[in-house]
C-alpha cells in the first residue's frame, strides 16, 4: 500500500537519473509516474517523490534514510552501491549498536544509514531519520511528542537516550523510532556543530482527502514559530519542511487533460495553503 505520507527529494534537473539509479539498487523498486518536474519511485510499496526543482536547495544529512537489514552482506552491497561517486559519513564498520553499519552520502547528496539489525515494528524499507542539530539540538523528544499528538493513529516505538559519558549530551536522543498515521520515522539529537540545518531539499508530503484536513495540518504545523511558504509548502517550528496537498491534486494531474492541468497549476502557484475547491474550479473552467 502506498502511504499518504511520503518524502519529497529535491533535485537539480536530474531526478529521473536518480530514480533510475535507486531502482537499480534497491530491491522491489520501480519508477512510477514521470513528468518533467516530478518523478515518483515505488520501493517495496513505499512512495518517494523526486522533484526537479532547480539549484535552489541542496540535501544534507539533517534528514537521512535508514535501511535496516538482518543480512550484513546486503548492508555491504548497499554501501558499495550508494558510495559510488559519494562519500562516507561514518565508515562501514562494526559498532556497539550494530555488527555492520555505515552512513553514506550518495552522489546526489542524499544520505543513507545502512544498519544491520532489527528494523523494529515496521515493514517500511526506507525510514526517514530526522537529526536535531544546532538550535534544534535537544528537541527530538519534543518533536516526537508534537508529531504523534498531531497525526491520528500515531505512536512512539522507542526512545534511546545518551547516558553519562555516552558521547553526547546526557538525555539527548541517540535514536528513536515513531509512527505517524502508520508512517515510520526516526529521530536523533546531535550536539556537534554542523554546517547545515533542515531545509526544503527534503520535505514530508501529506496527502489530504478534505479541506478540513488541509486546514488542520496547515494550522498546526505553522503554529508557534512555523512559517507558511508557497504552493502548499511550510516549515514547522523545528524547521522541518512539509507539503500539505490534496489527494485530489494527483488524481486530476493523472486525468490526462494538459490544458486543464495547466490552469490548475497556474492557480496553485498563487496559493500558500492549498484550496481544493479553487483548484477544482480552475481545472474545470471550460471543461465540458
Amino acid at each position: 500500500m502506498i502511504n499518504l505520507i511520503y518524502p519529497c527529494l529535491w533535485f537539480d534537473g536530474n531526478g529521473k537519473e536518480a530514480a533510475s539509479f535507486y531502482a537499480g539498487i534497491f530491491p522491489d523498486t520501480k519508477i512510477g509516474s514521470e513528468s518533467a518536474m516530478v518523478v515518483t519511485v515505488d520501493t517495496n510499496g513505499q512512495k518517494l517523490m523526486l522533484l526537479n526543482g532547480g539549484p535552489l536547495f541542496k540535501p544534507n544529512p539533517s534528514v537521512s534514510f535508514l535501511i535496516a537489514n538482518e543480512d550484513e552482506k546486503e548492508t555491504e552491497r548497499l554501501y558499495r552501491e550508494l558510495i559510488k561517486g559519494g562519500a562516507a559519513l561514518m565508515p562501514l564498520e562494526v559498532y556497539p549498536f550494530s555488527k555492520k553499519y555505515g552512513w553514506v552520502m550518495d552522489k546526489y547528496g542524499i544520505s543513507w544509514q545502512l544498519y544491520t539489525g532489527d528494523s523494529g515494528a515496521t515493514t517500511q524499507y526506507l525510514i526517514p531519520t530526522l537529526m536535531f542539530i544546532n538550535k534544534q539540538n535537544g528537541r527530538a523528544k519534543e518533536a516526537i511528542g508534537f508529531y504523534t499528538a498531531l497525526f491520528p493513529g500515531s505512536k512512539t516505538e522507542n526512545i534511546l537516550e545518551y547516558p553519562e559519558g555516552g558521547g553526547d549530551t546526557p538525555g539527548n536522543v541517540q535514536h528513536a523510532q515513531f509512527h505517524i498515521s502508520g508512517y515510520t520515522l526516526g529521530a536523533m539529537d546531535s550536539s556537534l556543530n554542523h554546517p547545515f540545518d533542515f531545509n526544503e531539499a527534503i520535505s514530508l508530503v501529506v496527502e489530504c482527502d478534505t479541506q478540513e484536513e488541509i486546514d488542520h495540518f496547515w494550522n498546526a504545523l505553522t503554529a508557534d514559530g512555523g512559517a507558511e511558504s508557497m504552493c502548499g509548502w511550510l516549515k514547522d517550528k523545528f524547521g522541518l519542511s512539509w507539503q500539505i496537498i490534496p489527494t485530489r491534486l494527483s488524481q486530476l494531474m493523472a486525468a490526462g487533460n494538459p490544458e486543464a492541468s495547466g490552469r490548475m497549476m497556474e492557480a496553485l502557484m498563487k496559493m500558500k495553503k492549498l484550496d481544493i475547491a479553487a483548484l477544482e474550479a480552475a481545472y474545470n473552467e471550460g471543461v465540458k
